[in-house]
């Protein structure tokens, strides 16, 4: 069966960031503490000097901290290094610079352009328990594409944490073209014959930074819980398979993963060229007709230009930090054996709808293209992604074979190997988002399960804003189950009901005003994207966003 070229698809993703809604939590505003910050505030030692943070109700706080020195200009594409010691007491009041990113355009649900951003950018922020000992410990992972964002966005603030226990870590990692970008002469001038994955080798030199450090905020290093939201759940999915981060965790937060397949190094696979190859031709298309000349690059204006021309960083399947694929990772048991809570959104696709196919004429003409795409085997489709409402199927079918299926997949993966593994789906919808037909969008989920939905009122302009006091009865049973998966492998609320695992009938959390547990989230979808993908991975094929209307006609 012939397919959409996976590349295409991709760097639609990409242009769209400039030119449309993007579909992912964007970088941060202020770089200022809190007004109520005390001048006298808490002054530890760490290994790379003394620092002070600042006391915030009854959390400390220490925000831009470098755990890696920046490799930019001659040392761009390189590994993150030791970061430098310092002398004195260095202040950790404000955050550093978000890492180099595109802009995102204002009429974007995410438009929040960062304050400042820089390649000297590898820090991260902490929020601890005051006169704490090794209390659990979380490492957040933001989205963005792995094209945008940053760990200084307001609505990621860990104080809903610190007040239950848990010492709280926002981490920045390499973005776009300067984190992920594979290439010919990378690979020459590797030990290994690797490139790409520096971004991933940012946040796995932060998790070495936290298992080194930790323990002088009063965290645990041996409690470590990776936590991400879309690229960032993207990212602790490919840390989960990866071997250099093998023991730098011991749970783990997947808040709407894909696993698409990735380009690969050294050869062509699943409808995408080599890795190398993408990227030579990137450099090809930016005439930048050496690696010297790359590296001298102004740093904004080639991420700029890499996004405009259709660039779509991604993991590269290296055998090292991205081993394999990832479906094939945690098919043949290669994946970090610890527990697991991971869900998607219902209103995924309604901030990417610019994406999806022409919308037929009829009901009548949207069931013939789809017996045309899909044979005897639409009548599996139909019943899932009817005609009646083509425009709600078109999104679901998106949502499910992106989001749905590869998270289901990943909580009966880690349930199959005895793990604890927990299934959530958020579906909560306020009156501004249905006014707006965005129900339970694309990173909606954030604001509740760190607790900052006060936040929103001065969050991105376009955001719509929930009723706040609703929003906090929400977010703290949220916070209460995340928190408490954190500390022990097991998600508890006393004002939520009992959060079964999913190796319990195939339940799973479903989260409205009330959460409430059910068993089987959408009966029928995991089984059909399954059937599909295997097809597809027989077929050497690609299994991203050609399915549905966009998938190609039977031959």
């Amino acid at each position: 069966m012939k397919r959409l070229n996976s590349t295409l698809l991709a760097a639609g993703l990409a242009t769209l960031a400039l030119t449309a809604c993007s579909n992912e939590t964007t970088p941060s505003a202020s770089a200022v503490p809190s007004s109520d910050a005390r001048s006298d505030g808490p002054v530890i030692s760490i290994d790379q000097g003394a620092l002070k943070g600042v006391r915030e109700g009854e959390a400390n706080v220490y925000r831009g901290i470098p755990f890696a020195a920046p490799p930019a200009g001659e040392l761009r594409w390189k590994p993150p290094m030791k970061p430098a010691d310092w002398d004195g007491v260095r202040d950790a009041s404000a955050f550093g610079p978000s890492c180099m990113q595109p802009p995102v355009p204002p009429t974007s649900v995410y438009h929040d352009p960062p304050e400042d951003s820089s390649e000297d950018c590898l820090s991260l922020n902490i929020w601890a328990p005051a006169d704490v000992a090794d209390a659990p410990v979380v490492v957040w992972i933001h989205g963005g594409s792995l094209r945008i964002g940053g760990a200084a966005q307001p609505v990621y603030d860990g104080t809903a944490y610190a007040e239950r226990g848990v010492v709280f870590v926002s981490i920045n990692y390499r973005l776009g073209v300067l984190g992920w970008l594979a290439h010919p002469d990378l690979m020459a001038e590797s030990p290994d014959g690797l490139s790409g994955n520096y971004g991933l080798m940012d946040q796995i030199a932060a998790l070495e930074w936290v298992e080194d450090n930790i323990d002088a905020f009063g965290g645990d290093p041996s409690n470590v819980t990776v936590m991400g939201e879309s690229a960032g759940a993207l990212s602790v999915t490919y840390l989960l398979t990866s071997p250099p981060a093998e023991g730098l965790f011991d749970k783990a937060i997947i808040q709407s993963t894909n696993t698409r397949n990735f380009a690969e190094l050294g050869q062509a696979s699943y409808d995408l060229p080599a890795a190398e190859t993408i990227g030579a031709e990137l450099l090809d298309t930016l005439n930048l007709e050496t690696l010297e000349a790359a590296r001298a690059a102004d740093a904004q204006n080639l991420t700029t230009r890499a996004t405009l021309a259709g660039y779509a960083p991604s993991g590269t399947v290296d055998g090292k930090y991205v081993p394999r694929q990832l479906n094939q990772a945690f098919d043949d048991g290669d994946f970090a054996k610890v527990p697991v809570l991971a869900g998607f959104n219902s209103g995924e696709a309604r901030t990417y709808r610019r994406l999806l196919p022409k919308k037929p004429e009829t009901a009548e003409a949207y069931e013939a293209a789809i017996r045309a795409r899909y044979g005897e085997r639409a009548d599996d489709f139909l019943p899932l992604y009817p005609a009646e409402d083509m425009v709600e199927s078109m999104l679901a079918v998106n949502r499910d074979n992106v989001f749905g299926w590869s998270t289901e997949r990943i909580v009966r993966r880690a349930s199959e190997s005895g793990l604890s593994a927990y299934l959530y789906l958020f579906d909560y919808c306020y009156p501004e988002m249905a006014e707006r037909d965005l129900c339970a969008f694309h990173a909606s989920e954030v604001p509740f399960v760190f607790g900052t939905a006060e936040k929103l009122e001065t969050y991105p302009p376009k955001w719509p804003k929930p009723p706040v006091e609703e929003a906090e009865v929400l977010a703290d049973v949220l916070v209460d189950y995340w928190a408490s998966f954190a500390a022990t492998g097991q998600p508890v609320s006393e004002n939520g009901p009992e959060w079964r695992p999913y190796s319990d009938g195939e339940a799973y959390l479903h989260i409205d005003e009330r959460p409430e547990l059910r068993q089987d989230v959408y009966p029928g979808m995991f089984e059909f994207h399954e059937q599909l993908f295997q097809e597809h991975r027989a077929a050497d094929e690609g299994w991203f966003l050609g399915v549905g209307l966009g998938a190609e006609p039977l031959e």
